[in-house]
This record gives C-alpha cells, sequence and structure tokens, in this order.
C-alpha cells in the first residue's frame, strides 16, 4: 500500500507518436490520425482530409512561461516526455510532489473515433486508446497512475462491455463522453449501463459537457472567445449535464453510484445548488419531475468535482462539500503550475484545517476509488 498525500484528480495523456501503429488492428491504420507537421514546423496529428489539425501545443506546456505558450511550433522532440510516456510521468510527479494521477484522454481524438459512423473503427479506436492506456503507459507504475477507461456511444451494451474488459484489466472508474444509448439525452435504457457501473463499483466521470449527435461543434474559438471559453466552460456546459442526471432520478435508482464532474471547477456550485432546489420546488408538479430529495441533496451525496485553481472555492467549501471537491492539475494541459504545484497549493490552502485539506487534496479520491491507504489520515 502507498501512502497518499497528493493526488491529481484530473490530468491527461498527449497520445505517443506510435500509439495508433502499435495498438489499433492494422486493417484500421489508413483511418488512423497521422503525424505531420504543423504550419510553424511543429507536430500535429491529421485526423483525414478536410479535418482541421490537432495541434499539440496548448496540451503539452509543463514547465513552459505563460509567453511561450501557443497551439503551434512545438514537436515531441520539443515538450516533456512526461506528456506522452508513463515512465517520464513518474518523474515529473516526483519533482512535483504528487503521489498519484487520474488520468483522461485527449477529447480531440477520441472524437475522431466516436464521431464515425463505422461502428468497427469506432470500436477499434476506443479500445486501443484503453489497451495503450493500462497496457503501457500505466504500466509504469499502476499505484500511482490510474487511468479511467474511455467510453464507446454504441449503445449501452457496448459501452456495458467495455467497462466490464477494462474493469478486468485493472481500471478503477469510466469517462463518459456521450450518453451510452448514442443519443442526445438520457434514455431509459442507460439505466442498464448505471446498473453495471454501480454493481461493477466503478464510478463515472464526465470531463466538462456531454457530446450530443444533434449539435454541431463551431470549431476553434480565436481572440476573446477563445479566452472566455477555456476559462468558464466548466461551469457553463457542465451543470447543465449535471441537472439532466439528477432531475432524471438516477440518483434514486443509483444511490451507491458515484459522479465526478472533471475540470468544472468548483466556486460556482454553492449558487447553482440554491437556484436548482428554488426552480425544482416551484416546477416539479408541471414538468413531471419528482425525485425523493432535492437536488443538492443528491449532489453532496453522490458527486465530486475537480477544480484548478478556485480560492472562491476553497473559501466556499462548507456549502460545496468539503467532500466533493478535489485538486487537480490538469496536467500536461496549460492550467498546469508543475513544478510547482505545491506552492500554488499552499498558497491556496493557507488556513484550510489539516483534515479537510487531506480530504481535497487526497482523501475524496481515496475514498470514491476505494485506494488502499498506508496512512494516518488526519483527524
Amino acid at each position: 500500500m502507498r501512502a497518499y498525500r497528493l493526488i491529481d484528480a484530473d490530468c491527461h495523456t498527449l497520445e505517443p507518436p506510435h500509439l495508433w501503429k502499435t495498438w489499433l488492428p492494422a486493417q484500421f491504420h489508413d483511418r488512423a490520425p497521422v503525424l505531420v507537421k504543423d504550419e510553424d514546423g511543429g507536430d500535429a496529428w491529421n485526423f483525414g482530409p478536410g479535418k482541421p489539425l490537432m495541434y499539440i501545443g496548448l496540451v503539452a506546456t509543463p514547465g513552459m512561461r505563460f509567453e511561450d505558450i501557443k497551439w503551434r511550433g512545438y514537436s515531441y522532440a520539443d515538450i516533456r516526455k512526461g506528456c506522452f510516456d508513463g515512465n517520464a510521468r513518474l518523474e515529473d510527479m516526483d519533482q512535483d510532489g504528487v503521489d498519484a494521477e487520474f488520468l483522461y484522454p485527449s477529447q480531440r481524438t477520441m472524437y475522431h473515433f466516436m464521431g464515425n459512423p463505422d461502428r468497427d473503427f469506432h470500436r477499434a479506436g476506443v479500445q486501443a486508446y484503453n489497451d495503450w492506456l493500462c497496457g503501457e503507459f500505466c504500466a509504469a507504475d499502476p499505484q500511482r497512475l490510474f487511468g479511467l477507461a474511455q467510453m464507446p456511444n454504441l449503445g449501452v451494451e457496448e459501452a456495458i462491455a467495455e467497462m466490464k474488459r477494462c474493469k478486468a484489466k485493472g481500471f478503477r472508474g469510466v469517462i463518459v463522453t456521450a450518453w451510452p444509448n448514442g443519443g442526445d439525452t438520457l434514455g431509459p435504457e442507460d439505466d442498464h449501463f448505471f446498473a453495471a457501473a454501480e454493481a461493477l463499483e466503478m464510478p463515472i466521470s464526465i470531463h466538462i459537457r456531454i457530446v450530443r449527435p444533434s449539435r454541431k461543434s463551431t470549431g476553434a474559438l480565436e481572440g476573446p472567445a477563445a479566452i472566455a471559453n477555456m476559462a468558464l466552460a466548466g461551469m457553463s456546459l457542465f451543470p447543465e449535464v449535471m441537472c439532466e442526471i439528477i432531475m432524471s432520478g438516477v440518483h434514486d435508482r443509483f444511490p451507491k453510484l458515484h459522479f465526478l464532474g472533471v475540470e468544472t471547477d468548483v466556486g460556482w456550485i454553492p449558487a447553482a445548488l440554491e437556484q436548482l432546489d428554488g426552480f425544482y420546488w416551484r416546477n416539479r408538479t408541471h414538468t413531471g419531475v419528482q425525485i425523493k430529495k432535492l437536488p443538492s441533496e443528491y449532489f453532496h451525496d453522490n458527486w465530486c468535482c475537480t477544480f484548478i485553481h478556485d480560492r472562491i472555492g476553497i473559501k466556499n467549501r462548507y456549502d460545496i462539500g468539503v467532500a466533493n471537491m478535489a485538486w487537480s492539475t490538469d496536467y500536461p494541459h496549460h492550467g498546469n503550475d508543475w513544478p510547482y504545484s505545491r506552492k500554488v497549493i499552499g498558497e491556496m490552502l493557507d488556513g484550510v484545517p489539516a483534515r479537510e485539506r487531506y480530504d481535497i487534496l487526497a482523501g475524496n479520491m481515496v475514498r470514491i476509488y476505494q485506494l488502499p491507504q498506508a496512512l494516518e489520515v488526519p483527524a
């Protein structure tokens, strides 16, 4: 058992150059992402004719000055190897003082496979990523590197099958990018997936939003709109998803199932819960929404949300719930503070009692994911 004092609740991988040739079956190689040069001589992933390049700059920034952060012009030879290599990641974690990480995929890459009408290609791409994450990246130290399995949206039974397959490989949770039923909204059939997740004790993570097939992407934003989108996505896109789950009665039917809102930040949550409770109470009859508790109660019983920099969240921690929030770095994306995470944490959590500090920095992840903990927990 390890002593977990500092757990990164949300960080990411950048797929290594060899991932698809090594882990994706050969019959799909002609449609796999291809590494090419961007307009400034850096590396980028090409998803096919007519599709925008996936630049790696902003998702590979550890150690960079803010003034050097940009989308284009960086290659795999320039960036830290910890972005895409498990052994190198452990070295970066040691330098940053991080005991363990929960790992999320590049959602841009997952969309390439999950948005393809070829079900076999969709399935193969998701499984290739999950197999690489478990069999290569996290294999460097499975007690410190915890991968979250990407779920396909090929129907509920396919999602359940992939969850069971990944559970057998040692995954401790899953990430849902789209509803398992494959549609725009939760449906009754999704209960089968939630029942399986509860039985398997697999917490479900949602990274900022749910992709809904009928909503077309507007493409990459630039200038002021880009900053607004990056800064406010968690509090603008995630509440809709959380409300849909809560108001649909999922928690009444599956009371032991944990959900995580990832990269959402937390300072906004008390105001949102107050409004949800009030509007549910006034509108429950004519909308036909009948749940056993107030929405805020379900949040406190079944949810945990992650934050990176959130002084307001720390000040509001009793209204949010100390048990409902977890620190993260977003490494290697451009919100990270590597290698100064401990300095940033010390400033942000100054004056927070030891037990609350422990729960926010490690304990909540230990509890939700049932990690063996060789540490005397602060009283």
